[in-house]
């Protein structure tokens, strides 16, 4: 292992790119920390305090922290996601993008501009409705987090935090052009990262003031390595299906003839499943913030708290639900079928055509269930663990859920890129046995 990170550097293309990209992770961590114009730190830090188990909270959580502080960099990426997701889904209903999506690396180029276009139009209508309620923050001992509210804080408010984006759309863009991994989904999991230090730190001074037994400890080292071990092989689980290509004779030459095979992942959609579930699982306990004392609002924070069950069974079922409605979206089997027929592959056994996407929609089927039922399981960990214990909800969120699958995801991600870049250079990788999915020897 010591050896492959030494590698690393004696390859100068791979030592200059995983500096680039040091060094864009140090521009946006500084950006994280510059306020916007006209807001009142210690006021929005002393509300937000109260808002970490509602949508404010996962917002702040993408943006690295960022939505807090009401920093420039606020609205981190959650635009620019939003902005792709509308149009992967428009992909799938309306004929124009779906004829860019066929067109190859020109079509992607500009469904990327229309990402683009898409993320300023809606960090400008969000950036709106953050200084909005940014106007309406009072804390409890009657600080107003805006001191001079108006149409001018608005229109600063909006400029200053649509740029923010805009900047860490570009800087996601030059780590995935000029940097190693795909930029967009590490500067979400720097931005996770961030916190893991604190949490680690704080259940040390517990440990250390004598709050934690040492034995409780040992079971949540183990058991929050035995979690991550779980969820690398839901990340890297595959159904291969083998796939032959007929042989086609052109003049003295032989084509094709070769056999292959499709890998259906377990779990196609991702942590996207966790992102919906979670957002809407959220919006009760957002809306009893802004309702009066009632029977309603008690019932609303009782109710759809992490530690409630009812909040884990509607969580864990909108989980499986996603994770369907995404797999559908992300892996289209009839046109996998077509894209064979037209190259002349066929599954041993199985007819071309029709039968083929039936084939594969039942395998896709049967794979999906138990991976979903299991990211449901991963998704409510950090809720269990919280409930039955006396750990914090802050350090318990790393053993699953959304933090854990980006950073896990994201790692594995980066981590292959690595690899291929040593053994194109006849390096050995980081691991000697039990290789990568997909990696090859040289």
């Amino acid at each position: 292992m010591l050896k492959s990170f030494q590698s690393i550097f004696r390859i100068p293309e791979l030592r200059n790119r995983i500096l680039f990209t040091l060094g864009i992770f140090v521009v946006y961590r500084i950006g994280g920390h510059v306020p916007s114009p006209g807001v009142n730190a210690e006021a929005l830090g002393e509300f937000f305090k109260m808002q970490q188990n509602t949508l404010f909270g996962l917002y702040d959580l993408f943006a690295g922290g960022a939505f807090a502080k009401a920093t420039v960099f606020a609205l981190g990426i959650m635009p620019y996601i939003s902005a792709s997701i509308i149009l992967q889904l428009m992909g799938t209903v309306m004929p124009f993008f779906q004829k860019l999506q066929k067109q190859g690396e020109e079509g992607r180029k500009k469904i990327n501009q229309y990402t683009r276009y898409g993320t300023v139009g809606i960090s400008a209508m969000q950036a709106l409705g953050v200084s909005i309620f940014l106007e309406s923050i009072v804390t409890p001992s009657g600080i107003h987090a805006v001191p001079h509210p108006g149409m001018a804080f608005r229109l600063m408010t909006m400029l200053t935090l649509t740029t923010g984006t805009i900047f860490i759309m570009w800087l996601g863009e030059q780590i995935t052009e000029r940097g190693l991994g795909n930029g967009i989904s590490l500067i979400i999991f720097i931005g996770i990262v961030d916190r893991l230090p604190f949490a680690f730190m704080d259940e040390l001074r517990q440990f250390m003031s004598g709050n934690r037994a040492l034995l409780m400890e040992l079971f949540m080292i183990a058991l929050f390595l035995f979690i991550t071990a779980t969820v690398i092989l839901l990340t890297q689980g595959t159904r291969k299906i083998a796939v032959q290509y007929a042989k086609k004779v052109v003049g003295r030459k032989v084509y094709g003839g070769q056999r292959t095979h499709i890998p259906i992942r377990v779990n196609t959609a991702g942590v996207m499943p966790i992102i919906f579930a979670q957002s809407i699982m959220f919006v009760p306990s957002t809306i009893a913030t802004f309702l009066p004392d009632s029977v309603i609002k008690d019932w609303l924070h009782s109710s759809f708290t992490f530690e409630s069950y009812t909040y884990m069974g509607i969580y864990g079922i909108l989980i499986i639900f996603f994770t369907y409605f995404y797999t559908a979206v992300a892996f289209n089997p009839v046109d996998v079928a077509d894209n064979m027929k037209k190259y002349g592959g066929f599954i041993p056994g199985i007819r071309p055509g029709k039968a083929t996407s039936d084939y594969m929609d039942n395998i896709l089927s049967r794979i999906t269930l138990p991976g979903s039922i299991y990211l449901g399981l991963i998704a409510i960990a950090p809720s269990l663990i919280s409930r039955y214990s006396n750990i914090n909800y802050n350090y318990a969120s790393f053993f699953g859920g959304t933090t854990l699958l980006i950073i896990v995801g994201v790692a594995l991600d980066t981590l292959q890129q690595m690899e291929s870049h040593l053994l194109m250079r006849h390096y050995d990788g980081f691991l000697k046995s039990g290789h990568i999915r997909g990696r090859r020897r040289m």
